[in-house]
């Protein structure tokens, strides 16, 4: 089973994070908690999708640019697992600023609108997400059956388990998108891929990002990629971004702006120091990924290193078609908060 594969300590770092997020819920209509300027609660995931954060982290560029315009910002970490979380956590107000994929944003937008008004922040750039498979008699979507198991981060919610039920509605039309939502469950990347890598659990599928689809590609021989998230969404696209309320953005106006321009410095500095930026993902993660893989990872043409979101729409369109969310979004522009520095985002 798959606990075998867990350490207790791997289990409480999890989990520990989780369960302080989860224990403040508040409902949906319960109002945010507010502190005063100069202060950030940021929540991360897993994976190279959050490196602009790794980097802001460790070189305290939020703090950087805080004292910039004459402020000493607190800024807070925590690592979390899946969009539902980071949306509760979001919505208890346990943190300011939420990462997770563009389907939580558009998920939280959509229930929010016309209250908290959650929006994005920023996204954390492109990134290819591979849904990757053990099973050698699955080649596409379709060859999927009733024992195959695919971890997500989160089950109908996350970005991953959201363009998973695109490619459904292109395979078998939009009355079956979710048809392989059965066969899908959550848990955290880093434990997804321990479990496909060693093969002795359940799970033979995992719809991940990078590094973690990367280190399933070679460190199991029987690993093939099924699914690129790229050729479901008609191209590069932004899959992990940031968001946060309108309230917050409105009562933290330089802590806010402070945050934006250190992400921005992030991307300039991963785009120009792949070497430098492979030093702080480790550092930061405290991860002994293959140096040489992470670098690969990094440098590989398709990952792009921005933050103005990007490709975002066609999403949007197929989740309001589908009923995933009742409010159709005109542009990116009504679930992005109108800010200079995403001007050029689409």
């Amino acid at each position: 089973m798959l606990h075998t594969l867990l350490s207790g300590a791997r289990a409480r770092r999890i989990l520990t994070p989780l369960l302080a997020a989860i224990t403040g819920l508040t409902t949906l209509a319960a109002p945010s908690l507010s502190h005063a300027e100069g202060r950030i609660r940021i929540a991360e995931q897993f994976g190279i999708v959050y490196l602009l954060l790794n980097i802001a982290q460790d070189q305290k560029l939020v703090e950087k640019h805080g004292k910039a315009q004459g402020l000493d910002i607190q800024v807070e970490w925590t690592k979390l697992s899946g969009g539902a979380s980071a949306n509760d956590a979001l919505l208890s107000g346990a943190i300011d600023v939420a990462g997770a994929g563009v389907g939580p944003l558009l998920t939280l937008w959509d229930r929010t609108l016309g209250r908290q008004n959650v929006r994005g922040v920023a996204s954390l750039g492109n990134f290819p997400y591979y849904l990757v498979s053990t099973n050698p008699n699955v080649r596409t979507i379709a060859d999927f059956g009733d024992k195959d198991r695919i971890a997500l981060p989160a089950v109908g919610v996350s970005v991953q388990a959201r363009i998973l039920q695109m490619a459904a509605a292109k395979q078998w039309g939009d009355k079956e998108f979710n048809r392989l939502d059965r066969l899908t469950l959550a848990l955290p990347h880093p434990d997804a891929t321990a479990a496909l890598i060693a093969g002795k659990t359940e799970i033979n599928g995992h719809f991940g990002n990078p590094p973690f689809q990367d280190q399933e590609l070679a460190q199991n021989p029987n690993a093939r990629i099924v699914l690129n998230s790229y050729d479901v969404l008609g191209g590069p696209a932004s899959a992990t971004v940031l968001y946060a309320t309108e309230k917050f953005r409105k009562e933290n106006p330089k802590t806010y702006g402070a945050f934006v321009a250190a992400l921005a410095e992030a991307a300039r500095f991963a785009a120009g120091n792949p070497e430098g930026a492979a030093d702080i993902y480790q550092r930061v993660n405290k991860s002994n990924i293959d140096r040489a893989l992470l670098l690969k990872v990094i440098r590989n043409p398709q990952v792009q290193f921005k933050i103005q979101p990007e490709n975002t729409q066609g999403l949007a369109q197929f989740l309001h078609r589908v009923g995933a969310i009742k409010n159709q979004p005109r542009s990116w522009r009504d679930y992005f908060f109108d800010d200079a520095a995403l001007a050029d985002g689409s």
